[in-house]
């Protein structure tokens, strides 16, 4: 990733998307003459939000998205408002459908028995018993943490004891055992000491909505969350093409804002958010980042650039995008995004408003080595 600040101008991109604030808790406000009033949630940052769709024309939402020239890209510029959401906020009256739950491809047979395999099935969970396996008195096992909420055997009702089972423990050591999301289409197996580690990330486990936020507890499969999205917070304003301008209305509100919109390049979906935040001492802080609505493997295959613009001034940041297994927070905590306060926020606002210059690209591999078109991986600074 890097990170740059100059004393420079710069082109802006083809697409303007002028967002207005969501904030937690703000009460509802109307959009401008052009906008119709719409929902949305948002999951991630502390609270829920509610805004007002585009105040001029948006670009029809293309669910196919086209490879090689971000989606259609936009021909002429567009503007977009999006306006304050507050925890008052509620949920498209829609109903949600829930995620499938049909069986994927079944576990693989490898030359472990599956007969073997379901002998450590736990007889409350029906996960895996592994090492350290207990016992009771009777011989009958139960997974760890069942095991901690248990005053009696689920099997015969005998005392729970600490009864190490020597042998079933030497038995898994010898064999592989299915990740626990094979039925969501997962084929891998592990050895019982790399089976937590692997379900931890694996890409067939559920996703939450991406949406900064703390309302919406929807989990569902990666396929799904577009549509979810669509269904349920309908207020997110998609734009397509590599390069747009993201415009975040009212940022001198108090308290905790969010701004949230999608972009649709490269046949991929792309979340890109701005978060505000009072920290200590009332200080206030901006957090922009981008995510993939896709696996940490894709996101990898992505840059994404944010630029903030003025008549003398420019501050960049690149980096590749988080998967939405990482979420909102988790780059937040960790400060992997573009970071300023609201004091270098006023240097390139423009009446309450700051547009950001959000552009897409491909990391392009030669010869082993991944580039693109700015450097990756260091972190600078420069004043001109």
């Amino acid at each position: 990733m890097s990170l740059t600040f100059s004393h420079a101008g710069s082109d802006r991109p083809t697409s303007v998307v002028a967002a207005e604030p969501s904030a937690r808790p703000t009460p509802h406000r109307n959009a401008s003459s052009a906008a119709t009033s719409t929902e949305r949630h948002f999951v991630g940052a502390s609270c829920v939000q509610q805004r007002p769709a585009a105040s001029a024309a948006l670009f029809d939402f293309d669910p196919a998205g086209t490879e090689g020239n971000g989606g259609g890209g936009v021909s002429h510029p567009a503007s977009v408002a999006v306006t304050p959401m507050t925890a008052a906020a509620s949920l498209s009256n829609a109903p949600d459908r829930p995620p499938p739950t049909g069986a994927g491809d079944d576990p693989p047979s490898s030359s472990n028995s599956m007969d073997l395999v379901s002998l450590f099935e736990c007889p409350v969970c029906m996960d895996f018993a592994l090492p350290p396996i207990l016992q009771c008195q009777s011989g009958h096992i139960v997974c760890t943490s069942c095991r901690k909420k248990l005053t009696s055997c689920p099997t015969c009702r005998g005392n729970l004891e600490n009864i190490r089972n020597l042998a079933m423990e030497k038995l898994a050591a010898s064999i592989l055992f299915p990740c626990k999301y094979a039925l969501t289409g997962c084929t891998k197996t592990f050895h019982y000491s790399a089976k937590a580690e692997h379900e931890s990330v694996c890409e067939h486990r559920p996703y939450s909505c991406p949406c900064p936020g703390a309302s919406c507890k929807w989990l569902g499969q990666l396929d799904q969350v577009m549509p979810h999205l669509l269904q349920s917070h309908k207020s997110i304003t998609t734009l397509q093409g590599e390069d747009i301008v993201f415009l975040a209305t009212d940022i001198t509100l108090p308290g905790a804002v969010d701004w949230v919109m999608m972009q649709s390049c490269f046949g991929h979906y792309f979340m890109l958010v701005l978060e505000k935040q009072e920290r200590e001492q009332s200080v206030q802080f901006f957090f922009a980042l981008v995510l993939l609505i896709g696996t940490k493997k894709q996101a990898n295959q992505f840059v994404y650039k944010l630029d903030l613009t003025a008549s003398t001034r420019r501050l960049t940041w690149e980096a590749t995008p988080h998967s939405i297994h990482d979420g909102v927070q988790a780059a937040i905590t960790e400060s992997d995004c573009l970071v300023f306060d609201s004091n270098t926020a006023q240097l390139f606002a423009d009446n309450g408003s700051l547009g950001i210059n959000v552009t897409i690209s491909r990391v392009r591999v030669n010869g082993g080595a991944a580039n693109t078109v700015g450097a990756i991986g260091s972190s600078s600074s420069a004043w001109g």
